[in-house]
């Protein structure tokens, strides 16, 4: 009999379970050497002072002249022949010879310094100077931060860099200070963010009960990450990937003939899920059209998918006429077409679902397969539509959005931050789970995920980084995977072959790909229906 092979789950528990052994073996290699190194190590280095003597006395008789070596053997010789007829002389030899080792063979290494250099020490002692306004009062009858005060006794714990900077710090701060505001909260931590170097992110943990302040550099997230299949289940989709101290859960991914563990933002998508709509927001160029292009080639793994591009860039012409991909519009009339059949559709999935309920029997097959609506600047439609007396494209979004999540519908929306203002009412409700990318202030990263991040945001920024927050989840840093128009003739061959991989055959002509080869459901729906099922 064939042996059926072990589950995925079980064989990641047996892979994890076999890498914490591994680790631990080697921590206990490592103590064991260490503990060796320490009982061995006069042997260690009386060994190392004979081999460095042995040297010296190997160069000193090649340097010697051919005519003065015989001399130099016979004085060798000579006090060789004295030290063995003098009394206890051999122990004495062995004595000197082996003192001669230890000295030679000591460790030159200069110690470290104990605390930090002049240059430290006047970094942090400018770091105290600037803290002196927001930490003290003029009430405190003992305030530990004071203009000319001593910062030993606020700054618990500090490191620096191999550039001289501050790398992490652990900063006291009084009781009364109002830690609970993210007004005050805001001003430190940019104060800081300036005075400890720019150009980096740091990471801020608030201690309110300890009253300390913990400042940290965080590594650059990796820019490398290219399109690829990701292992993840059906209704679990990867916005990208953030810090190993923030998700405790890796993929493993490829780089090349490489494989590396990288933890990933994972949004959950379906019946079950609480944040079932999304909105990314961005600066042009933030990398809002990526991340819905790598969200499309993921979501066309297990659901269909229509696209309405309002930017009427193209950067979705890759996506026409594929195997899942109802439609891809361009323009005001398809996207209200298909806005509006898409609107029918979740009212039908509702009535549907709904009747089966009654009946006791499962939803229907129709009604499972995930339907994505991706759209990419709706907002550009709106002066459009007022213009020719159509009916705004987010209007049309209002079922979808509401009733999405139980008639298996999700709704993706992108948006640059300059047309904030025009996106609807029930955009702006129903999409819990949030995305910031690109260059942006915290007063913008704050008004679009509802809290500010316990970074500092840069202001130069590659493509694809930013911000993720689902529902009331923490806000994790967020690199969004290369997923870039394989049409584009910036896109580099290697990016291209990597998103060309993941599209689904060309079952349509593109020029035969419309609105009118989607199945649109005509038939009228009962409002009391709809109303009747629960959002």
């Amino acid at each position: 009999m064939a042996r059926r092979p072990l589950p995925r789950i079980l064989s990641n528990g047996s892979a994890q379970i076999a890498r914490t052994q591994i680790a631990r073996s080697r921590e206990l290699a490592r103590t064991a050497a260490d503990s060796a190194t320490d009982v061995l190590h006069p042997l260690i280095t009386i060994t190392r002072g004979l081999r460095q003597l042995a040297s010296a006395g190997r160069r000193r008789w090649a340097e010697t002249p051919k005519d003065k070596r015989g001399p130099l053997l016979f004085l060798v010789a000579s006090l060789v022949l004295v030290v063995a007829l003098v009394p206890y002389g051999p122990l004495l030899a062995v004595v000197t010879v082996m003192g001669a080792a230890a000295w030679q063979g000591r460790d030159r290494t200069p110690p470290e310094p104990d605390g930090p250099d002049e240059s430290q020490t006047q970094r942090l002692q400018s770091l105290y100077e600037a803290l002196v306004p927001y930490f003290s009062t003029a009430e405190d009858p003992a305030p530990v931060y004071a203009h000319g005060g001593e910062w030993e006794k606020a700054f618990a714990e500090h490191e620096f860099d191999d550039a001289g900077r501050v790398g992490r710090l652990v900063i006291r701060y009084p009781a009364y200070f109002p830690d609970g505001e993210p007004e005050a909260r805001a001003r430190v931590e940019q104060l800081l963010a300036a005075k400890a170097g720019r150009g980096r992110e740091y990471h801020y943990a608030w201690d309110e009960e300890g009253n300390q302040l913990t400042v940290a550099v965080l590594d650059p997230l990796p820019t490398d990450i290219a399109a690829q299949r990701f292992v993840t289940a059906p209704g679990e989709t990867v916005l990208g990937f953030t810090d190993p101290a923030e998700e405790p859960r890796t993929l493993p991914l490829a780089y090349g003939e490489e494989q590396r563990d990288v933890p990933p933002v994972v949004w959950r998508t379906g019946i079950r899920s609480t944040e079932p709509h999304l909105l990314a927001m961005g600066q042009p160029g933030s990398g809002t059209s990526t991340l819905l292009r790598s969200i499309a080639l993921q979501a066309l793994h297990h659901g269909d998918v229509l696209i309405v591009d309002g930017g009427g860039t193209g950067e979705y012409a890759c996506l026409t006429g594929r195997d899942g991909v109802l439609a891809v519009e361009c323009g005001l009339a398809g996207a209200v077409a298909s806005l509006e059949w898409a609107a029918h559709e979740t009212e039908r999935r509702l009535v549907a679902i709904n009747k089966a309920r009654q009946a006791g029997d499962p939803p229907p097959e129709d009604t499972r397969r995930p339907l994505w609506l991706l759209l990419d600047r709706p907002t550009a439609f709106a002066h459009l539509a007022a213009a020719d007396g159509r009916k705004d494209p987010q209007a049309l979004l209002q079922v979808p959005l509401r009733h999405g999540r139980a008639a298996n519908v999700t709704v993706v929306v992108a948006e640059q931050f300059d047309s904030a203002e025009a996106l609807s009412e029930a955009v702006r409700q129903h999409t819990r789970a949030r995305v910031v990318l690109g260059p942006a202030a915290a007063s913008q990263v704050r008004a679009v995920l509802g809290v500010r991040p316990h970074t500092t945001p840069l202001d130069q920024v590659p493509p694809g980084r930013g911000y993720a927050r689902l529902g009331s989840g923490a806000v994790h840093r967020l690199q969004v995977p290369r997923t870039p128009d394989p049409y584009d003739d910036a896109t580099s061959e290697a990016d291209r072959q990597a998103v060309e991989a993941l599209l689904p055959s060309r079952t349509t002509p593109a020029d035969a790909e419309g609105v009118e080869s989607t199945p649109m459901a005509t038939e009228a729906v009962p409002a009391e229906a709809v109303a009747a099922e629960p959002a």
